[in-house]
């Protein structure tokens, strides 16, 4: 079982940096947002959601490779690409719907991640890890579908927004 895991310690580095990754959007995003207050108090909640869950993932990393083996390395990359994101999301006009759209297809990668880590997790029989990982991934399907159910609604008050000159940007 040492190829299983060597991967699920990958999968585990991985999702650690995806979430740092998702904290450093989810901030940048939750300050920049003005005209939309649902969605605003929506990623503000996840966001204190997402800081959990790395400091969980960042536990169980200790606790199955040992103190210090979160990669910094992969840490600093996917925070650099959440604000060359979020930088680029601040030269387009609309901002706040692309955001909704790269926070859905985000959240759906965060989902395939924990499905992923927790059959590894059940496979490894660390149950432990498994219900983590659980308790996560339904946090991730929540905002996943809220973001899902909001998307129409979001779109339709940008447009009407910025057909009346008022702050749509974001």
């Amino acid at each position: 079982m040492t190829h299983a895991r060597d991967n699920f310690l990958a999968w585990l580095r991985a999702a650690h940096a995806m979430e740092e990754q998702a904290i450093t959007a989810l901030s940048a995003q939750s300050r920049r947002i003005e005209s939309y207050p649902d969605l605003k108090a929506r990623i503000v909640s996840h966001l204190h959601e997402t800081e959990q869950h790395a400091q969980t993932l960042k536990e169980l990393l200790d606790h199955f490779a040992g103190a210090g083996s979160v990669s910094a390395i992969k840490d600093i990359a996917a925070k650099l690409t959440a604000r060359a994101q979020g930088v680029g999301g601040m030269l387009t006009s609309d901002e706040v719907v692309k955001g909704a759209m790269a926070g859905y297809a985000f959240e759906h990668m965060e989902i395939a991640s924990y499905r992923v880590l927790i059959a590894a997790a059940d496979e490894l029989d660390e149950i432990g890890a498994k219900a983590v990982f659980e308790r996560i991934l339904a946090e991730e399907v929540a905002m996943a579908d809220w973001l899902g159910a909001n998307l129409d609604t979001l779109t339709r008050i940008f447009l009407m927004r910025d057909e009346r000159d008022l702050m749509a940007k974001r």
